[in-house]
């Protein structure tokens, strides 16, 4: 990166471990990147969706700064978000910037993506440090896959998780699931996913931002998926464990491992480990809630350092034991205005 590396042995940035009001320690950070995307899923986001001004985005000199406070406060896991990281441009060298952190104060950087340039970057990203990834990717039906995404891209993204694959990169499938859109194919997509030697994990649809449509007629409970799955395989707890909200079985069928993500159906918050930080530089300590700090404000302030730190503090000040995502009444308003692309998927 370009003027941002502190000198050697420099601690500026050093602090007490991140540790909220109700005693978890945070390690993990999800960084959004841009709220930009090259798809506009339909329970993400609108067709037209008015994307943030330019200038109001960090820059990679201020994401990689902000990534150094974090981790000299103790967070070991730092995931790239958007929107679609691999988009912004130069994105590659805020990669190899933090994954020279990577055994000095960062144990895994790593990101999630829709896969679409993924053909393109995977070699670069394995070469930076990055060993595992996510791919959003709910259906393998190529008509579906346009019609929820409103790209005709499926052969693009498929072509992408086979480069990530041919690079040494371990990908993981996220599948969000949909009531009649693709709940009858989640068996499928799974089984793929374990046959071509990726993990899979499930996604409860989250009410995040206006979309058209009412996203009470897409809601499917996990605890229902998992039944139907458990009628056709064996599904026997897993240890394992990624440091994020998915809980996994083992599938002895497909000799694979899936996970469950369920806001709605089984809260997970006891847990929490990690805040979220836009590309806007507002730190939101909950998914679900309108807390927010602003960090962009305290890194183009005159003391940024000393700023940053007081800007942390008051995240775990103000972080929520829980949140209250809800999808039971037709035409509510979403939990949040803004849309998961602006927060960071």
């Amino acid at each position: 990166m370009r003027d941002v590396l502190l000198p050697e042995g420099a601690n500026e940035l050093a602090g007490a471990p991140l540790v909220d009001g109700f005693q978890r320690s945070i390690t993990y950070l999800r960084l959004s990147v841009t709220d930009r995307c090259d798809l506009r899923c339909s329970y993400c986001m609108p067709e037209r969706m008015q994307f943030l001004p330019r200038k109001e985005v960090l820059s990679l000199e201020e994401l990689y700064k902000l990534s150094l406070g974090f981790i000299a406060r103790g967070v070991s896991k730092i995931r790239i978000t958007g929107g679609e990281p691999l988009v912004r441009r130069d994105i590659v060298e805020l990669f190899q910037a933090l994954g020279r952190k990577i055994g000095d104060g960062l144990d895994e950087l790593t990101l999630t993506t829709n896969g679409t340039q993924l053909a393109d970057h995977s070699d670069a990203l394995y070469a930076a440090g990055v060993r595992r990834i996510n791919v959003s990717l709910d259906t393998l039906d190529r008509e579906k896959f346009a019609q929820l995404s409103r790209r005709d891209a499926l052969p693009q993204v498929l072509e992408g998780i086979r480069a990530a694959k041919k690079a040494g990169l371990s990908v993981k499938i996220n599948a969000v699931a949909l009531k009649g859109i693709n709940e009858r194919e989640i068996a499928d997509l799974v089984g793929w996913a374990h046959a071509e030697g990726h993990d899979a994990t499930l996604i409860e649809v989250m009410p995040l931002g206006e979309v058209e449509g009412d996203r009470v007629d897409h809601y499917l409970p996990l605890s229902q998926v998992r039944e139907e799955l458990e009628s056709r395989w064996t599904l026997t707890t897993s240890a394992h464990a990624t440091g994020g909200p998915a809980r996994y079985v083992d599938i002895a069928e497909t000799g694979g491992r899936l996970g469950f993500i369920t806001p709605l159906t089984e809260n997970f918050c006891a847990g929490c480990n990690r805040l979220r930080v836009t590309a806007t530089g507002q730190l939101y300590p909950c998914l679900g809630g309108g807390e927010r700090v602003d960090l962009r404000a305290a890194l183009r302030s005159d003391s940024p350092d000393e700023n940053l730190q007081a800007a942390l503090d008051e995240a775990l000040r103000i972080k929520p034991e829980r949140h209250h995502f809800d999808i039971s009444e037709r035409g509510a308003d979403p939990a949040q205005p803004r849309h998961m692309s602006v927060t960071g998927g």
